[in-house]
């Protein structure tokens, strides 16, 4: 989920990397590898106060010359396991609220007109930061300038209560996507900026993993994006969202409503809600294992569509129609298993393995192939038959993680969800102290390989909307051919190839139904889980039996 950094040498800003910007005079920093790199450039002001629940207003200008050289504040959040690398325990809130900021990548030299790549990071829409990405490998080897977006996450980035909307100036004071609004604001601050650093802002490719993919999916829905990029890469993204009714708490039974919030808290106005301190507002909101569930991508009527947001791409007047890239992993669901007591357990005290490996791989394999389902194969037909025909899809299918002592990775994670991300930044950290055993001495000459290409193809379809790579297969568009997509994998697993057959939703049901390995109502209960109150979910109900 997060390419985890490794401490850094103090740095020190470069004269070469002189620019000026829209808000003044910025001095960045020159990496090992010789590509450009500015640090916490702010593209709006301080959310914090009256700002809290508003739209991002306009980034303050600066004098004298800014030295553009270590990270902006993460975005307030709670921290989870993920953050154990830095020391943090679960549970803590940290950053700020003053975190609106993008880093820019650029390669070495002078370059006009290069292409953007604006990414968005994951984190579930409630956790993350730019700085857990370093971009500079693949803005040098594919002269491409990438910048990474932090953007509000958790209850302040996703919040509907009629106290907002009553309170609204304007039509966006009353949306309820503050973090969409951020990324549009992020990339209108791209249009007006990017040039200084070489950059042609009418090149825009938006990309983003996990979370990150779902906002890509949500510009890709959202009229106020609209000619701000111009091609979108959606990896392990989601077309879901939340009705406004359910944010609320009015209808349905999601966890942590605003207005159950808001009255737990005694919060019942506007000006009540923005005079919480952070600590106090996450601290109203149920806990689970792992990240905090708070109702997102909900559909406001005002930054996004008032209805499903799948919805809007049945026709190419209703979402905005760029060439789009749709992928997922082969063993998305593996990740979010790995630590589960019911299905795994440890030996020594240390090993993780599964507790019963057929089992295990028929549940994530099952809640894998919805995944895809939901996210690529049905998507994609949407846009096709709605006339769009610039769509590709891929499947992430690198599987070679090594192997210590009991607990085999290639079995227990396979290609699980983030780990396409390695590959994509070219820069091989992932899991902390687990990499050395993920990333394997023997597969380090054909994960470059793959590494090399999967960013060739990435920066490709960036200049032309068409990805492509020197050597490797041409990659059809979805619907060429029935169900065809690109399978990224390892040369000793059949290496980049392409690859056809569409799955769907009434496969994956009748499989259900002779499923032999594991009970097919602990499959549909695990559906519940992540997919409760989704239409799909009760066809599977009524299909399986299971209710």
């Amino acid at each position: 989920m997060t390419l985890f950094r490794k401490k850094s040498k103090r740095a020190v800003p470069d004269p070469a990397t002189a620019r000026t910007i829209a808000q003044g005079d910025v001095l960045g920093l020159v990496a090992e590898n010789g590509a450009k790199i500015w640090r916490g450039l702010p593209y709006a002001a301080s959310t914090a106060g009256d700002n809290r629940w508003r739209p991002p207003q306009p980034a303050p200008r600066w004098e004298g010359v800014r030295e553009a050289v270590r990270f902006a504040e993460r975005c307030a959040q709670l921290t989870n396991e993920f953050d154990a690398k830095e020391g943090l325990k679960p549970g803590l809130v940290i950053g700020s609220e003053d975190c609106l900021a993008l880093d820019v990548y650029a390669p070495s030299g002078t370059h006009e007109s290069l292409p953007v790549m604006v990414w968005i990071h994951g984190g579930g829409n409630v956790w993350g930061c730019s700085s857990k990405y370093d971009a500079s490998r693949l803005a040098q080897n594919e002269k491409v300038i990438v910048i990474a977006v932090q953007y509000r996450v958790g209850p302040l980035g996703w919040f509907a209560h009629p106290a907002l909307r009553a309170d609204a100036p304007t039509p966006q004071d009353a949306c309820a996507c503050f973090a969409i609004l951020d990324l549009i604001a992020a990339l209108r601050w791209v249009r007006t900026n990017v040039a200084a650093f070489g950059g042609d802002p009418d090149c825009v490719t938006i990309f983003g993993e996990s979370a990150g993919g779902h906002n890509v999916v949500a510009l890709l829905a959202s009229p106020l994006a609209k000619g701000l990029f111009h091609r979108a890469i959606v990896q392990s993204g989601a077309f879901e969202s939340t009705g406004l009714a359910e944010a609320e708490g009015e209808t349905g039974a999601l966890l942590n409503p605003s207005r159950t919030i808001a009255d737990k808290l005694g919060a019942h106005s506007a000006e009540a809600l923005r005079a919480l301190s952070v600590d106090t507002l996450l601290g109203a909101y149920t806990r689970g294992p792992g990240f905090v569930d708070v109702p997102r991508v909900i559909e406001d009527g005002v930054v996004l569509p008032s209805g499903p947001i799948r919805d809007a791409f049945r026709s190419t007047s209703t979402f905005n129609p760029v060439p789009t890239i749709l992928g997922t992993n082969h063993d998305e669901m593996k990740l979010f298993y790995l630590r589960d007591k019911r299905v795994t357990t440890k030996r020594l005290g240390a090993f993780v393995v599964a507790k019963d490996q057929p089992a295990y791989d028929a549940l994530t394999g099952h809640l894998t192939r919805l995944w895809r389902i939901r996210a690529v194969s049905e998507p994609a037909a949407m846009m096709r038959a709605a006339g769009h025909d610039s769509v590709h899809a891929y499947r992430f299918d690198w599987d070679d993680g090594g192997r210590v002592l009991f607990t085999d990775l290639h079995k227990l994670l396979g290609a699980a969800h983030g780990f396409e991300l390695p590959f994509v930044f070219n820069r091989f950290e992932h899991l902390g102290d687990a990499d050395r055993f993920l990333f394997q001495k023997r597969t380090a000459a054909d994960r470059e390989r793959l590494s090399r290409a999967l960013g060739a193809y990435w920066a490709s379809f960036a200049r032309s909307g068409v990805p492509s790579c020197h050597g490797e297969p041409a990659w059809p568009a979805y619907g060429d051919s029935p169900g065809a997509f690109l399978s990224f994998d390892s040369d000793s697993d059949g290496g980049i190839e392409v690859r056809s057959g569409d799955d769907t939703l009434a496969a994956l049901i009748a499989d259900l139904n002779s499923e032999t390995r594991i009970d097919r109502c602990v499959v549909v209960e695990e559906l519940n889980r992540w997919m409760f109150g989704r239409p799909v979910h009760s066809q599977v109900l009524e299909a399986t039996g299971c209710r």
